[in-house]
Parts: C-alpha cells; sequence; structure tokens
C-alpha cells in the first residue's frame, strides 16, 4: 500500500472522464476491472482524510459498477440500503469533483439522498427499508406501464430487520424487481440469526442453471416441436428444480433465484444482471462480497473500518487520538455491575462494539444479546427477559431508538416493565439527518411513567446507571453524547440539578451543551454580567424542587439541543407556567433536520455555541436591554 497514491492525478485521470454511468457502458471488462481499482483508492483516500464508511464501500466496488453498466439510474431505480455503501455510486453519478468533500459541511453526504442527486432514487440512512421503497417505487412503474426496472442492493445483515420481510411479502407480482442479496457475514457487527445461516448454507447448482438457460435457447429455436416441449419443460421445471437445484425459501415465495454470485466478478455479475432481466417474476441475486476488498486493514478487520475516522492510509492507524468516551465508560460500568449482579443482561441491534459491550460480550456471553437490525424486537425482548425476572440493558443508538417507540410504549410503559436504555450518540451527529440523535427526548416524553437522565460527566453516567437499574422503576432511559465529558469540572450535586453562580438571570441545559453555557457565562462576566447557570441531570420528570428554584429568577433561558417541539424546554416552561412563574422564558432549540457537518460546525450554525447563547442573551434580555436603556438615558440626561 506504501506507493498507493504516488501520483494522484495520473490514479484519477479514467476517474474524471466519467461524467455519468452513460460513460462507462461502452468500456472493456478490462477497463472497467481497471476503474474499479481506481474508485477503491479515490475511496480509502477520501475516507482517510475525512473519515466515513469504509469497508462496507469497498465490498460492492464491482457490484455498483456491473449495476450501472447494466442500467439506466434515470429511468432504472437502483435503492440502497442503508446507504454507507453508495461512494462507488456517487463517483459513477457526476460527483467525482466534488467527491473530495464527503461529509464536509456544503460537500456531498455520506449517505445516498435524492436530494443531493437525480441519480439517488430513495433516501438510505437506516437498515432494512430498501426492499419496502423497491416494492413502491417497481408497483408504480407497472402502473405507469414503462419498462422500467427497480433494482435493490440490500445485505444479508439488513435481512435480520422486520420489515425486509414485510416487504418480502408483497413482492410476488412485481416482475419488474430484481433484489441484489449482498452477503458479507457482516451488518456493521458480525451478521447474526439462524436466518444467516440458512443463507451461507444455499449454494447454486449452476448445472441446473446451465441447463435451464441453454436448453429454453435450443427450444426456441424449434418451431412446432420446440413451442409444444417448451411448455412441456416450463410446466415441469419447478419439479426438476426442487430435485436438481434443492428448494429454498426464495423460490418457494414466488421468486426466480440465483445464488453464489461472485459479486468481485463483473463478467459474473453482469450475466447475472442480465439473467434477471429477462426472468417473468421478481428476481433475487445472491452475490458474495468481501467487506474491506481491496484495502488489506480493512479486509481483516472490516468491523473496525466500518465507520471510521481520519486515518493513515499507509498503516491503517487512526489519526484521532486515543481518548475516553461515554460509550467506553458505560461498557466498562455495566461489566462491572454484571459480575456483581446475574440478573443484568446486555442487548444491542448488531452495534455491539460501537455501544461499548465489546469487553461484555467476551466476558458474559450467556447473557450478551446481538439480534441483529432488529430494534423492535430488542424492546420486546427486553420486556419478555424483565418479565422473566431479569434486568435488561439495551444499548442503542438515539436514532436507531425511533423504530422501536410503539414496543416501548405497549410492551414495556402499559406493564410498567423495567428495562433501561443506554441511548448513545444522542444529540447532533455529524453524519446527516438520518442519524441525528435530537428526537429521542421529545418521543420519550410522552410515554407514560418513563424517567430520563442525561449525564454530563462519566461519573455521573456510572451513577446514572447504578440509580436507572437499582433505584428507578419502570422504563428508564440514560442518554449520553458520542464524544467526551465536559472539560470543565465543578462540585458534583446529589439533587437532580446542579446550580452554579447567582444573578437575576439563568441560563439552563442539560448534558455536554453544558459546556457552552460555561463558556458564555464566562463571556457574559467580562462584560461585567452576572450569570446563575442550572443544569439539569435528570430531565424527566422534572422535580419540583427544581421548579422552584427556578420560580426565584425573573429571567430564563434555556437552551437544548434537541427537537424543540416536545422537547424539556417546552415541558419546563409548561410546569413553570403551572406553578404560577410570572418572568420571562426563552427557548433556543433546534428546529428541523441538520445536514451533514461536524458538531462543532453545528452549534455554530444553530447559535447553540457559546457565541450564540451569549448573542441570544444580549439580543434577548429584557433585564439587560432596560439596564442599557436606563444607562443611556442618564448619559442623555447628564
Amino acid at each position: 500500500m506504501k506507493n498507493l497514491f504516488k501520483n494522484e492525478n495520473e490514479n484519477y485521470k479514467i476517474l474524471s472522464k466519467i461524467k455519468s454511468p452513460s460513460d462507462i457502458k461502452s468500456l472493456s471488462y478490462f477497463d472497467l476491472n481497471f476503474l474499479c481499482e481506481k474508485k477503491k483508492k479515490k475511496i480509502v483516500y477520501t475516507v482517510s482524510r475525512n473519515g466515513g464508511h469504509l469497508a462496507s464501500n469497498l465490498g460492492v466496488v464491482e457490484l455498483t459498477v456491473a449495476l450501472h453498466k447494466e442500467f439506466n439510474t434515470l429511468q432504472d431505480k437502483i435503492v440502497w440500503d442503508t446507504g454507507h455503501q453508495g461512494y462507488t455510486h456517487k463517483l459513477l453519478t457526476g460527483r467525482f469533483e466534488v467527491f473530495d468533500s464527503l461529509k464536509k459541511k456544503g460537500g456531498i453526504g455520506p449517505f445516498i439522498n435524492p436530494l443531493e442527486s437525480e441519480h439517488d432514487s430513495f433516501i438510505a440512512g437506516h437498515s432494512s427499508i430498501s426492499l419496502s421503497a423497491a416494492c413502491g417505487l417497481a408497483k408504480a412503474e407497472l402502473l405507469k406501464k414503462t419498462k422500467n426496472m427497480v433494482v435493490v442492493v440490500i445485505g444479508d445483515g439488513a435481512l435480520t430487520g422486520g420489515i425486509a420481510y414485510e416487504a418480502l411479502n408483497n413482492a410476488e407480482k412485481l416482475k419488474n424487481l430484481i433484489i441484489i442479496l449482498n452477503c458479507n457475514d457482516m451488518s456493521i457487527s458480525k451478521t447474526v440469526g439462524i436466518f444467516h445461516r440458512y443463507l451461507t448454507n444455499i449454494r447454486s447448482n449452476k448445472t441446473y442453471i446451465s441447463m435451464n438457460m441453454n436448453l429454453k435457447k435450443i427450444l426456441d429455436k424449434i418451431p412446432f416441436f420446440g413451442n409444444f416441449t417448451k411448455k412441456m419443460w416450463i410446466s415441469s421445471k419447478e419439479t426438476i428444480k426442487k430435485i436438481v437445484y434443492n428448494s429454498n425459501i426464495f423460490s418457494d415465495l414466488g421468486f426466480s433465484f440465483l445464488n453464489y454470485v461472485d459479486g468481485h466478478n463483473l463478467k459474473d455479475v453482469v450475466r447475472a444482471l442480465i439473467w434477471a432481466k429477462k426472468v417473468e417474476k421478481p428476481a433475487i441475486i445472491q452475490v458474495l462480497t468481501k467487506k474491506g476488498k481491496g484495502y488489506i486493514y480493512a479486509e481483516k478487520e472490516p468491523e473496525l473500518y466500518h465507520g471510521v475516522s481520519p486515518f493513515n492510509y499507509v498503516t491503517g492507524i487512526s489519526k484521532a487520538e486515543k481518548s475516553l468516551d461515554f460509550s467506553t465508560v458505560f461498557g466498562k460500568e455495566i461489566l462491572e455491575l454484571a459480575k456483581k449482579d446475574k440478573r443484568i443482561c446486555a442487548i444491542t441491534a448488531a452495534m455491539g462494539r460501537a455501544t461499548g459491550l465489546f469487553e461484555f460480550e467476551k466476558n458474559f456471553k450467556d447473557r450478551y444479546f446481538d439480534v441483529g437490525i432488529a430494534e423492535e424486537h430488542a424492546v420486546t425482548f427486553a420486556a419478555g427477559l424483565q418479565k422473566g425476572g431479569m434486568i435488561p440493558i439495551f444499548a442503542i443508538y438515539s436514532s436507531f431508538l425511533q423504530r422501536a417507540y410503539d414496543q416501548l410504549l405497549h410492551d414495556v410503559s402499559i406493564l410498567n416493565l423495567h428495562v433501561v436504555l443506554a441511548i448513545d450518540r444522542a444529540g447532533i451527529s455529524e453524519d446527516g439527518p438520518t442519524h441525528q440523535g435530537i428526537f429521542d427526548v421529545a418521543f420519550l416524553r410522552t410515554i407514560p411513567n418513563i424517567t430520563i437522565y442525561s449525564p454530563t460527566t462519566y461519573k455521573e453516567l456510572k451513577d446514572m446507571l447504578e440509580t436507572a437499574i437499582y433505584k428507578e422503576k419502570g422504563l428508564v432511559a440514560v442518554r449520553y453524547p458520542k464524544g467526551s465529558e465536559i472539560k470543565e469540572i465543578y462540585e458534583e450535586d446529589k439533587k437532580s440539578f446542579v446550580s452554579v453562580d447567582r444573578g437575576e438571570i439563568v441560563l439552563v441545559s442539560y448534558g455536554v451543551l453544558f459546556e457552552e453555557i460555561l463558556v458564555a457565562k464566562k463571556k457574559l462576566a467580562v462584560k461585567g454580567i452576572d450569570i446563575c447557570c442550572i443544569r439539569i441531570k435528570k430531565i424527566f420528570p422534572i422535580d419540583q424542587e427544581l421548579i422552584e428554584k427556578l420560580k426565584q429568577f425573573k429571567e430564563i433561558f434555556f437552551f437544548e439541543e434537541g427537537i424543540k417541539n416536545g422537547g424539556i424546554g417546552e415541558h419546563l416552561f409548561l410546569r413553570l407556567f403551572e406553578n404560577g412563574f410570572d418572568g420571562k422564558f426563552n427557548l433556543k432549540a433546534i428546529d428541523g433536520y441538520i445536514k451533514h457537518m461536524s458538531v462543532k460546525e453545528a452549534l455554530q450554525e444553530l447559535e447553540l455555541d457559546s457565541d450564540g447563547i451569549e448573542k441570544e442573551v444580549l439580543k434577548k434580555s429584557y433585564i439587560l436591554n432596560n439596564l442599557n436603556i436606563n444607562r443611556n438615558f442618564k448619559k442623555h440626561e447628564i
């Protein structure tokens, strides 16, 4: 790998000539394979600088080139599941010139999004939804009586999600639908479950496939006898298939099924796509790929190189400084608690390493459950564990928890079962609208009897986990961000909130956003303005003691790294109003989706950083504005 990027311009000369998918259709297989190698280098180089999804994208380079060779994405539709495998697609659809802006503010996004390109047929961020979207798109084409095809690329890991089977159940009559089942033994973590083992055991019988296709060609050339014999062949084909080929779930469901296609062999993939276009049923092609293909480090550790920070492409070593974070602290704490209590179980939805459960899995295999990409199942499974006498802790990203709202409400809350949610990646994410952790507080707050904690330091996270497990009842959520604890250390308080200093004006927040509050406080102090700051630790339900404390202030500014509608700020204002608060309440929170950019850039744009907070106070504080008016009046009077 040492000389991989020796001559940048020469490496990408062929790539720069690809302005649209039509530019590759006449290329020879030799040129296409050469193009694939250059694409892999471009992806590795760009991700090494910007961060992003690496192993998953490298695994589908040849598959993507084959798809664009055989289909026209301005008429035909390619639907990508999850979307963290769409980099080659972006490079082929006019985005080479801006590919260096990947994940950067104002640049191209990390996932597939129709708002970014007309070649992107459907948004892809969360897993397992592609089949449902593709079914809708395919049905629309049939209703319009077009000849356009719809191709969906879904990984075997995504087939651990229930919505995929709901779509398969309704896809039988969609003859213009082709499903590429990308089998690489991985989702983000190692693919789990009985269905994965089933897919692994399926093997194609090339003798049957060859016999079927070649005999049909021969029969087509025989006028009368051929038609009669062909009908007999078609009528008995399924019987022969079951004998020679062995039955499988897909063919039994009414799909034409072709499996064991080498996903890194362009000719094989193209041949399979040509076959799929000719059959009179919805077709499924099982394509075998290797995550990280072409970059040795990603091939050896595909889970580690799934989503990466900037790294040295020669050594594969991350450029990010290794430091403690909330996920790691959570993993260590839950491990220690499990050593003392055999009832504690850890659940993940294909995110074991990412949520800090790697050591838990190694130490307690019998109490560690990776259910695959099945968040809904995970919650109800946790409810069953608890009903059976265990203490389940479900570690999940904030944006993925959205999928399990019904289960939280119906299967956990109604019975008031004691389930603990460890909500990782809470708050703003750099990965764009599909991955923002800004909605969980608003929708969780609607669930009766729920308790929500938001730590700011590692010590608080440990304390809150222990409290959630042993002192609270019912559904309890502990939410924390991707990064580190706040830098400024101040005296801990056993109350549900922490108050810093005094003043007529108070700034209120929760979580790590409080660091921006403290910096803004210092900036205001330089201007001679004394501000009190309050950080809420137990953010829902809000304790009456905090309400009484806040009623003492004439003016309250609430800043929230979460969605405004239904957030804690709105709830706090209502509680204060009900308790007779007659001062002024100002709320600044997030209203709408956030595009991909760094967390720092997002806070700046939303004016939730220290500068924005200072500006908000100076602009909207009636106490400060009246004080300035009085000062100006006295100057004129003099």
